[in-house]
């Protein structure tokens, strides 16, 4: 069994910044891509932004120039620095991996269990 452990949401003016910690824990051989999805009411959730082992990056096009997602490959771990908030970013963030638990199996996604994140204007 893999683990999402996620941390940093919390309530900021438009304008400000906060930063988002995943931490993998389990049964992991490796972890192909982590990220970050978003959910706001009343709309579908969405990528925010992904990182493979590989070091590729894909960003959605409302946080490029404002949000930038990284790993710690070692500790299993991915950030998203959020900076230059806005109201729309209001949501809950998803922290989400795909993670191999033997060599020789397929990667198999998994969710952090969300944290809110509430931009004021």
């Amino acid at each position: 069994q893999v683990r999402l452990a996620e941390s940093g949401g919390g309530l900021v003016q438009a304008g400000g910044s906060l930063r988002l910690s995943c931490t993998a824990s389990g049964s992991i051989f490796s972890v192909e891509s982590m990220g970050w999805y978003r959910q706001a009411p009343g709309k579908q959730r969405e990528l925010v932004a992904s990182l493979t082992s590989g070091g590729v990056r894909n960003d959605a096009d409302s946080v490029k120039g404002r949000f930038t997602v990284s790993r710690d490959n070692a500790n299993n771990a991915v950030y998203l620095q959020m900076n230059g908030l806005k109201p729309e970013d209001t949501a809950v963030y998803y922290c989400h991996a795909v993670v191999r638990t033997k060599r020789w199996t397929i990667g198999v996604p998994y969710w952090g269990q969300g944290t809110q994140v509430t931009v004021s204007s």
